[in-house]
């Protein structure tokens, strides 16, 4: 990785909001109604048969973790399909690198993004879960720099999925394989610990299964319990950092 310059990042960010805030439409419609649905369906639904999870309704039991999971999502869409189609067929890359802006300030433009969208999309389902009082404890705001943190995990590991594929329609193998496992097997819906242990090892391993902990345990006004979360989604975070870059430049000089 090359050293990039945080001020041309940020050019490459303040162009993706603009084009954002004409299209948001047409994207929220996925990122945002569709957490709704799942705490409708299974709150409503499955909850109507589970009345508790650990005490806890089982309601408020999952809606933190579709705070982590619709973060994640969003932030994946943004830098699998989104990048892709802005390196593909649009000809946005060609058209930002023709500028002062080098290939290393691109990427870090696009982690930046993919980041902010995790913020934006985690924060407005939290807004909606707390306006129907199913977010028990203020400090649940202390998730808002997590959900940055963990968005750089998610973009990191989208730009190398979107520097790797063949094409636009092999995303299913990286939203099937790696995002839906990690979405079912997280802890949202139930305890992990229900599961045979090697469940519970393999979820370690996701950053989905980390931020549903801090998010659950911020709901409920803890911060000891998930300390080891934080650590570990930061340490990833920068272990993951070089990688992006390094698959974009084989993706782009060719």
């Amino acid at each position: 990785m090359k050293q990039f310059k945080i001020k041309k990042a940020f050019r490459v960010w303040q162009r993706h909001l603009k084009v954002y805030t004409k299209l948001y439409k047409s994207s929220i419609v996925f990122n945002f109604i569709e957490p709704i649905l799942y705490l409708v369906a299974l709150g409503f639904g499955l909850g109507a048969f589970v009345k508790e999870v650990n005490g806890v309704p089982y309601m408020e039991f999952i809606a933190p973790g579709l705070i982590a999971s619709s973060s994640m999502f969003a932030t994946a869409s943004e830098c699998t399909y989104g990048t892709y189609i802005r390196m593909t067929y649009q000809k946005t890359f060609d058209a930002i690198l023709s500028t002062p802006v080098n290939l290393d300030d691109l990427v870090a433009g696009e982690m930046l993004w993919g980041a902010t969208k995790s913020i934006f999309y985690g924060t407005a389902i939290t807004i909606v879960l707390s306006i129907f009082g199913l977010i028990g404890s203020p400090m649940i705001i202390l998730a808002v720099p997590v959900l940055f943190i963990s968005g750089l995990i998610f973009a990191e590991t989208s730009l190398i999925a979107a520097a790797v594929v063949p094409g636009i329609d092999s995303f299913s193998y990286f939203f099937t394989l790696l995002l839906t496992p990690s979405f079912l097997f997280s802890g949202i819906f139930f305890p992990l610990d229900t599961l045979p242990p090697l469940v519970t090892r393999i979820a370690f391993f996701t950053p989905l299964y980390h931020l549903v902990n801090i998010c659950r345990s911020f709901a409920a006004g803890a911060i000891g319990p998930v300390l080891w979360d934080i650590v570990w989604i930061l340490v990833v975070a920068i272990i993951l950092l070089p990688y992006p870059f390094r698959f974009m430049r084989k993706r782009i000089i060719k």
